[in-house]
């Protein structure tokens, strides 16, 4: 690890003032992510700017919504009964994230910005048609999400909340890695009044992205049955030592059709 310097703001203020002064400070969130990279000296910050006295932990639930704080933890989500009562898919996904510890110190909001293309969170926001907001501005999961690690957040902008509006029906399936407990492939599938949302983490070569031929036949007919024949291509899909691209594609359908049968 190398040297860096250390700042614990109270406010979002404070932070988002601290990482425009320094086009080198990252921001710290539960740090699942960056600590054991910083460890590997594969990023040399010049300030870490921690957000845990930010002010940015907390879960509201609205009449159609639930609006969760970005250094809420997965395990407070996990054990929410207002999540549970309003999208219970989401405290199921929380609760498979990781071992218990990562669920004790990963956060929402560190999940979203870091944008690990096999991460859970970034699929049930796209796929629930969440919106991100920041110190600066409210983003459209449809908007947030722009490649592998990559997402819309400027320099000195935070995550401060995600806010969740409730579907009818949804569910999360997830072909997790027996180490890392990350996804092979995991699929979130939210049907709402104006149709059905499919999203896709684990898989593609650019992240999570949403499965447009899934939710053409799930918005006609809401059922495992009429999903048979929509196929994956593998061409855009990542192949590693974990899983070919076709396998991947398989399994696409597979829990896509676990998760429209739960749901």
């Amino acid at each position: 690890m190398y040297d860096f310097a250390y700042q614990k703001p109270a406010s979002v203020a404070d932070a988002a003032k601290a990482l425009a002064a320094d086009a080198e400070a990252k921001p710290l969130a539960g740090g699942m992510t960056l600590i054991p990279v910083l460890k590997q000296r594969l990023n040399h910050p010049s300030l870490l700017v921690d957000l845990a006295k930010a002010g940015l932990a907390g879960i509201t639930a609205g009449a159609g919504s639930v609006r969760i704080g970005a250094m809420t933890t997965h395990a407070t989500v996990a054990a929410s009964a207002d999540v549970k009562r309003i999208i219970p898919a989401l405290v199921a996904l929380a609760g498979g994230i990781g071992d218990e510890a990562v669920r004790h110190r990963g956060t929402i909001g560190g999940s979203l910005a870091n944008n690990d293309p096999a991460a859970d969170y970034p699929a049930a926001a796209l796929a629930l048609g969440a919106t991100i907001h920041t110190n600066k501005r409210a983003i459209p999961a449809d908007d947030f999400f722009q490649g592998m690690f990559t997402t819309a957040l400027g320099t000195d902008e935070i995550i401060t909340a995600v806010e969740f509006p409730a579907p009818q029906r949804a569910n999360y399936q997830k072909f997790r890695n027996p180490a890392s407990r990350y996804a092979t492939v995991g699929v979130f599938v939210a049907k709402f009044a104006n149709g059905v949302r499919v999203a896709i983490t684990g898989a593609g070569q650019g992240g999570v992205f949403r499965h447009t031929g899934m939710e053409q036949a799930l918005s006609a007919n809401f059922s495992a049955d009429a999903i048979k024949t929509v196929t994956t291509k593998p061409d855009d899909l990542n192949s590693d030592i974990h899983a070919s691209a076709e396998y991947r594609a398989h399994l696409i359908g597979v829990m896509t059709r676990r998760a429209v049968a739960a749901a």
